[in-house]
């Protein structure tokens, strides 16, 4: 008589790659070549408390005058960062940025 096999199959899904985010210190025309990844070596992970840590990080350099935004838009850029789409706070900082990469 042949043996079944005792192995289990494993279904693989297939989801959306998971996003990080850096922030970087740039030039006002936010060229790529201002952003320093050896610089800026933190990623932020798209989860509560790293969103939380990554507008800390926005508040410091806003703090420390190496980042500016207008008082204005200082609200939409915490808004995007910590509830929306953190990329989109990039708008409000002149010499910083936020981008987003993909995690596998």
């Amino acid at each position: 008589m042949p043996r079944k096999s005792t192995k289990t199959t494993k279904t693989v899904r297939h989801t959306a790659p998971k996003k990080a985010f850096l922030f970087f210190n740039c030039d006002a025309e936010k060229s790529q070549n201002s952003m320093n990844v050896l610089y800026n070596q933190d990623v932020y992970k798209d989860t509560i408390a790293s969103r939380k840590a990554l507008w800390s990080k926005v508040e410091d350099e806003i703090a420390a005058g190496r980042v500016n935004v207008a008082e204005e838009n200082l609200a939409a850029a915490k808004e995007a960062v910590l509830k929306g789409d953190p990329v989109e706070a990039g708008q409000f900082l002149e010499y910083g940025t936020i981008l987003a990469f993909a995690c596998h």
